[in-house]
């Protein structure tokens, strides 16, 4: 009785807890909204990605060292693809571009049944010699300690048809360059049209030779590749469901 009255109490604990989170989302939603009241959403001031409370130095695999070879009396750099110097994106805080062309079409079918029957009955009529006792003795004794019985049946079924199209270039900075020459890359591009603002944001890890000569790179040949597009104002506000109503769909149960 007393963990059952423990566990109650921590289980309201935590509903409330997340009712007060939930709420203080909302109404960070709400403020953030009063202040842009009447006006379109203003943009992101540009900053360092390498400043962020949140940023962190990509960590991955490296291979050997090697030495590195020097052709003598040659005018010709090895890797370079100009005759004088290489205009590609090199170093941190070298810029180049990445192609972004997404054409997925996704279509998907499932469909599940369950159905269950289960009956339990557990009955004394010869539990320890019943037989031999008298009649009397016998009402005493009851006839079954455990008659059950239960029916389930669930049905489910999902479908999907999902065709996405995205095609941009958007600009991004070199934000680190690992000890095997890949570089890691990040960049956000904002477009604001009329009271919605569009963002766009691309970040991984590309490798010097997959660089185009025009200093391009599409998004395949980019490892660890993180593509994010969304957007905020009028329109997402109206398309989202209101903070409390998402609040109800976390804590009720049913």
């Amino acid at each position: 009785m007393f963990k059952s009255t423990m566990r109650f109490r921590h289980a309201r604990s935590l509903l409330g807890t997340a009712a007060l989170l939930s709420l203080l989302s909302g109404c960070a939603s709400l403020q953030e909204r009063l202040k842009t009241f009447g006006d379109p959403p203003p943009l992101s001031p540009i900053d360092n990605p390498t400043s962020k409370p949140g940023y962190k130095p990509v960590q991955m695999p490296m291979p050997i060292p090697q030495p590195v070879s020097y052709n003598p009396n040659s005018l010709w750099r090895n890797g370079s693809r100009a005759f004088f110097n290489d205009q590609r994106a090199h170093q941190v805080g070298d810029i180049l571009t990445v192609k972004v062309n997404i054409n997925d079409t996704a279509e998907f079918q499932d469909q599940t049944q369950l159905t269950r029957s289960t009956t339990e009955d557990t009955e004394l009529s010869n539990f320890l010699g019943a037989q031999a006792l008298s009649p009397a003795a016998q009402k005493f004794l009851p006839g079954s300690l455990l008659t059950a019985s239960g029916n389930s049946q669930s049905n489910g079924s999902g479908t999907i048809n999902r065709q996405d199209q995205l095609v941009t270039n958007v600009a991004a900075v070199v934000t680190q360059v690992l000890p095997n020459g890949n570089m890691v890359i990040e960049g956000k591009q904002e477009v604001r049209l009329n009271s919605e603002m569009r963002e766009l944001i691309v970040a991984g890890v590309a490798r010097p030779e997959d660089i185009e000569s025009d200093n391009t790179i599409e998004l395949p040949k980019i490892a660890e590749a993180r593509l994010a597009y969304g957007g905020r104002g009028t329109l997402t506000n109206i398309q989202t469901e209101r903070w409390g109503q998402q609040a109800a769909d976390i804590l009720l149960p049913f």
